[in-house]
């Protein structure tokens, strides 16, 4: 009787079809979303991720993810170095700077103090740069931190403010002006139509009145939220940012060879009264913090939501409309003997069926689409071990009760009605 449930199935290929997509549609969105959801908390952490030799991350004991930060005495390098199991330490140092381009826009930045000695928390440079160049006079490197269009500074001499006022208009590749805009006195609009390029080597730019010049693109990774980034060294970090009692963010600790992190983190927090958190234990926190604090949480929930609401409408829907279709063959089998709970059988098979190819083709189609956003768009995308078993329990629960949906009328039914003509 499975086997005539399969066929009655597929025999309506107009309702199969439309079955099928409908569970395929919610497996995409669902998987879709948990994996845009785990690329943006992957992001979060990327100051951590950008460092994989740091075994240990050292920092204030109210600091509880690398997005909400105070400095510690300088001090504690010294007394992390001095713990027994650390192989090595070194400083890293986080702020918040506003930059003066050359056409007179101001831009905040996250920087990034790095040491001078090691350049230990700096990325690749783009076109293959040596690190070095960091240590040259005055020297940043920068990056868009997932950011777009934040870099960009004026290609003619003449829209650069030491020739002339400052040109704080749209650049030549944004859109035209809006019909609205165009009634505006052409006395108080901004200056606009000024052609742009992003920041290069041997730009220069002002951070807090203080002349610092691009020696070259990082190969950071993206952040979230996204932020331009600037990394320089930490004489140069307390010659920019202004004065302050401590500049120090964190220290990243090595352990020793057949010391794991966790056990240096713990002596690293009995001797120093810092805390001290593994690189993994980190992440986890930053997540934790996160999901926690940031409003993008509640927007996955609402468009998983919205992801599941919709799968079920239309799964629901089509298959109801294929059972009721189907309503003189469930009576012809019930006047053939078929118990309620053999028709109840067939109805979850369909659906169960339908459930496992949507699932697959749904998952299919996610990583595709997936993959194309992060080459083509550098899209937050990562889907995780467990987004595929999310995204195949939700749609599992959809069929469930799409199909539950489905079976009263065919539990209802009584075999008369073939014989009354209906």
């Amino acid at each position: 009787m499975l086997r005539v449930a399969l066929k009655m199935l597929m025999g309506d290929r107009a309702k199969y079809v439309g079955l099928l997509f409908g569970i395929t549609f919610t497996s995409f969105l669902v998987t879709f979303a948990g994996s845009y959801f785990c690329g943006f908390m992957t992001r979060g952490f990327a100051l951590i991720s950008e460092n994989p030799a740091a075994d240990v991350w050292v920092m204030d004991p109210a600091v509880e993810s690398t997005e909400l930060t105070i400095n510690i005495p300088d001090s504690a390098l010294a007394r992390v170095r001095s713990v027994d199991g650390v192989l090595s330490a070194v400083p890293l140092a986080l702020a918040t700077a506003d930059a003066r381009f050359p056409n007179g826009r101001f831009q905040s930045f996250q920087l990034i103090g790095v040491d001078d000695a090691t350049l230990f928390g700096l990325p690749a440079l783009q076109d293959g740069v040596s690190l070095t160049v960091l240590r040259t006079p005055d020297g940043v490197v920068v990056d868009p931190g997932g950011t777009e269009g934040k870099l960009q500074t004026p290609i003619l001499k003449a829209d650069q403010w030491p020739y002339g006022q400052p040109h704080l208009g749209a650049s030549a590749n944004e859109p035209a002006p809006t019909a609205f805009y165009r009634l505006i006195p052409d006395s108080f609009k901004p200056h606009s139509g000024v052609p742009t390029r992003e920041l290069a080597a041997g730009d220069e730019l002002l951070v807090n009145d203080r002349r610092v010049v691009v020696r070259a693109r990082a190969k950071a990774l993206p952040r979230f939220p996204p932020r331009p980034l600037i990394y320089t060294t930490l004489s140069n970090t307390s010659r920019i940012l202004l004065p302050e009692r401590h500049l120090l963010t964190f220290v990243l600790a090595k352990a020793a060879p057949g010391v794991e992190p966790r056990e240096l983190a713990a002596h690293v927090r009995a001797q120093t009264g810092l805390k001290a958190r593994s690189s993994d234990d980190f992440k986890a926190d930053t997540v934790n913090w996160l999901l926690i604090n940031s409003e993008d949480v509640g927007d996955m929930a609402s468009m998983i939501s919205i992801a599941m609401l919709v799968g079920f409408g239309v799964s629901g829907v089509m298959l109801y409309m294929f059972t009721s279709d189907a309503l003189r063959q469930y009576a012809v089998l019930k006047a053939m003997g078929a118990t309620s709970g053999l028709l109840l059988a067939m109805i979850f098979m369909q659906s169960g069926l339908c459930a496992l190819l949507g699932t697959g083709l749904g998952l299919g189609l996610c990583a595709i689409v997936g993959q194309l956003a992060i080459a083509e768009f550098d899209y937050p995308f990562r889907m995780m071990w467990f987004t595929p078993v999310v995204g195949g329990l939700m749609v599992l629960l959809v069929s469930i009760v799409a199909a539950a949906i489905s079976v009263r009328p065919v539990l209802k039914l009584e075999p008369g009605v073939v014989f009354a003509g209906r």
